[in-house]
């Protein structure tokens, strides 16, 4: 074992003492014993014990502590910090300007445990409120967690999206006698993705040479290509005969369930001139590509008319959003004027509930406060109107955040598990099922709490909370941040078979926040989810009169 990677493991021992709290001498002196093997001019390994235990700094107890690392690759120390801390603590430790300390802050007055749990809270505005991080650090904490996440090899489709667009444009561009199409996880909106696939029929070493014009540029790969570039998803080019193009982009977008049960039923015919050939060749309907996930797909668009999926264009309403009263970062009017200049008919306005401290909850008084705002609001901005609603958190018994006066006052409820989220199915399912069974609860907000790439949600039973949604008449939440995307499109189908509405919404801390509509009904377009069976695609007529149902059942 080299100095440097010694070194390396009383830095981190450092570290970890500083996050836990413990004797600050204790850990200065071990970053310093780091420090002071690094700057040695002979490695570790060749030294006896008489002349490392002789060395300035090192001494009996920290020499033995190194040999310890030598002879074992591990300090157990070290491994007991390790094991007392998440995951996603140790993760925070390689993100550039987040030191000891302010992890500490971050974990233990925040709750915080995770990179992703990190960022979501930038981007709702809540590091702010805690001393130490100002609007700029904050806004820097992003830039590093993008950095980090950019070059940690996969990368949500929102942020990628974007990067293979543009790609695209420049290959089309540059070679205007050729065809390159996106194909694999990023044509089909997968959420999460490691390569960005492109289809195009120029030849390789054609490509190859405008290629190394990249600067930094790296490539691999035999039959197909892979291109490396700094700080962005890796390029995955496939490559095909013009006669075979279309064959060829079926089979490079396809998943390889839905190709292999494909592959086992059906034919490709040969030299097709485009998708909806090979489909029709075959006595099937045509399947956009976000929906060629599997099997299951084929069995429908064999049986009967599959429909036609969701579009940004269909989406009436911003259902879900917060403002400067509790952790949003624009005023109800600022949000509302946002909503009115996008073409939305009508916003529902779900501030967090009082137990939401960190979110700056609104107590009893300020909800008075806020309905008499939101009051004239709407008399100044009809025919545009503002509902009044609340993002109310599910406890751990699973009741709701205000008592039924004050929960009738709201035209709306999302009911939402914010805290405590690491639980057993039993407690989770518990904790959920109460809630949906409360007759003030509208909206089942994005149900398992699941952060992209960062936290896995808690565990659910989808079956049976879809069943019970449908049971109690409450609405289903598809979260459309791009790192929650909650709930998970596989569950579509299902919850629309059951007669369960779902809904589209944004969960807007800013009026910028209203652009994460579209990555949600990406997601939902896989699960083939119609306007019809979503909520924030009714007028405000359609709306009005689902409220008026709303209120029938809880007895209003």
């Amino acid at each position: 074992m080299t100095n440097n990677e010694i070194a390396d493991h009383f830095s981190l021992l450092s570290k970890l003492m500083d996050i836990h709290g413990e004797n600050s001498f204790k850990s200065k002196s071990y970053s310093i014993t780091a420090y002071n093997i690094e700057k040695l001019p002979k490695e570790i390994v060749l030294m006896d014990d008489a002349e490392l235990f002789g060395l300035k700094g090192i001494g009996d107890a920290t020499g033995k502590k190194i040999r310890e690392i030598q002879e074992t690759g591990r300090l157990s120390l070290l491994d007991q910090l390790i094991a007392e801390t998440p995951a996603g603590v140790m993760e925070l430790l390689h993100i550039k300007g987040l030191g000891p300390k302010k992890i500490a802050q971050i974990w233990k007055e925040m709750g915080i445990e995770s990179l992703g749990e990190l960022e979501y809270a930038c981007n709702e505005n809540r590091l702010s409120t805690y001393k130490g991080f100002g609007a700029k650090s904050q806004e820097s904490i992003l830039q590093n967690i993008r950095y980090y996440e950019q070059n940690r090899g996969y990368h949500l489709w929102a942020d990628v999206e974007e990067t293979a667009t543009y790609f695209i444009a420049q290959l089309s561009k540059q070679f205007p006698g050729n065809r390159f199409e996106l194909a694999g996880d990023v044509r089909r909106h997968a959420e999460t993705l490691e390569y960005i696939d492109i289809l195009c029929d120029t030849g390789r070493e054609t490509l190859n040479k405008w290629l190394l014009h990249i600067p930094d540029i790296s490539m691999e790969g035999d039959e197909q290509l892979i291109v490396h570039i700094p700080n962005q998803p890796k390029i995955r080019f496939h490559f095909s005969d013009k006669d075979y193009y279309y064959q060829n982009l079926f089979l490079s977008t396809g998943s390889d369930d839905f190709l292999h049960a494909f592959k086992t039923q059906y034919s490709l015919p040969a030299n097709a001139a485009s998708e909806a050939e090979i489909f029709s060749a075959n006595n099937l309907q045509y399947i956009v590509p976000e929906r060629r996930e599997g099997a299951a797909i084929l069995e429908q668009a064999a049986a009967y008319d599959i429909g036609e999926v969701i579009q940004p264009g269909d989406i009436k309403a911003i259902i879900h959003s917060h403002s400067k009263w509790s952790d949003g970062q624009n005023s109800i009017e600022e949000m509302a004027k946002a909503a009115i200049d996008k073409g939305y008919e009508y916003l529902a306005l779900s501030d967090h509930s009082e137990v939401a401290y960190y979110a700056q909850g609104l107590s009893p008084e300020r909800i008075a406060a806020q309905h008499i705002e939101i009051d004239a609001l709407n008399e100044k901005l009809k025919p545009f109107k503002i509902f009044k609603s609340i993002e109310a958190d599910i406890l751990g018994d699973g009741s709701l955040d205000y008592n039924p006066n004050i929960l009738k006052t709201f035209d709306l409820v999302i009911a939402s598990v914010h805290s405590n989220l690491k639980m057993s199915m039993e407690k989770a399912m518990s904790r959920v099922m109460a809630a949906i069974q409360n007759p003030f609860t509208t909206i089942l907000g994005h149900p398992t709490g699941r952060l992209l790439l960062s936290r896995e949600g808690y565990p659910l039973d989808h079956k049976a909370i879809i069943d019970a949604c449908a049971a109690h008449k409450v609405v289903i939440e598809i979260n459309a941040h791009p790192r929650r995307l909650d709930l998970d499109w596989r569950w579509i189908t299902y919850a629309v078979e059951k007669g369960v509405l779902l809904s589209i919404d944004p969960d807007a801390h800013s009026v910028n926040g209203y652009k994460d509509v579209y990555y949600g009904v990406m997601a939902a377009q896989k699960g083939g989810l119609t306007a019809q069976n979503n909520l924030s695609s009714y007028t405000l007529a359609q709306f009005e009169a689902f409220l008026e149902g709303y209120r029938k059942k809880r007895g209003a």
